[in-house]
């Protein structure tokens, strides 16, 4: 498990903060069942229950509940069903990460930033930045187990560029794929493109795992093209 035990120890033995014990197992409850379980959404749906997810910084994951999501792109309903699906197509292809521990939790932390971005506009829910958002909430939230800076590092650029898949594929101005490409592995990142793809309800799975391709295709040639021009200057 990618954390600092020792100073999970000295928090232990030095804070006044309450339950943080308890939130330490739960933090190791919810990673073991992300790690082994076939569903972990199963788990994941009865600890949401659990008192200690409406306190800091589950809190963060507890909102997603209350986050609507555009009926028309995320049938399943709120941020929480569509996160518990995404989790669950990853929990299936895991095995194909180069990490697995960074994948499964940026499938779980993928969406942190909805809570706080999302807005209905003349009828319209939108959720602009927030991969952005996420970026800065997923550390946040890892950081308080004292995950290791490597670790939370991977995952919070998984979550950071998730949204780069639509980008590319449509050729939006949005983001910067160039520092993608520099701070992420893009084969991670359509793994788990792939699953927050297939984590709604009635999509077809041939289309989405082409648009991957896609995806991967169109930003290696937008590298190969970069790679070009840097060596004719």
């Amino acid at each position: 498990m990618e954390i600092n035990y020792l100073s999970i120890m000295n928090k232990i033995q030095t804070t006044e903060e309450p339950d943080f014990y308890e939130k330490i197992n739960l933090f190791m409850e919810i990673h073991h069942h992300l790690l082994e379980d076939e569903s972990p959404s199963i788990y994941l749906n009865i600890v949401s229950d659990n008192k200690l997810f409406q306190k800091a910084p589950f809190s963060m994951l507890n909102k997603l509940k209350e986050t609507s999501q555009s009926p028309v792109h995320h049938p399943e309903g709120n941020a929480w069903n569509h996160t518990l699906l995404v989790v669950n197509e990853a929990a299936k292809r895991r095995v194909k990460s180069q990490a697995p521990e960074v994948f499964m939790w940026a499938a779980l932390l993928h969406d942190i930033g909805k809570p706080d971005t999302t807005r209905t506009k003349k009828g319209r829910i939108t959720s602009y930045n927030h991969d952005t958002q996420g970026e800065v909430l997923a550390r946040e939230f890892l950081e308080f187990f004292y995950c290791k800076d490597e670790f939370i590092d991977k995952v919070v650029k998984l979550v950071k560029y998730h949204m780069h898949i639509l980008y590319v594929l449509k050729d939006l101005t949005f983001g910067n794929v160039e520092r993608m490409r520099q701070e992420v592995d893009l084969n991670e990142l359509a793994l788990l493109g792939l699953c927050d793809r297939l984590g709604r309800l009635r999509v077809n799975q041939e289309e989405e795992e082409e648009n991957i391709r896609t995806f991967l295709a169109k930003s290696k040639k937008i590298e190969r093209s970069g790679t070009e021009h840097a060596q004719k200057r």
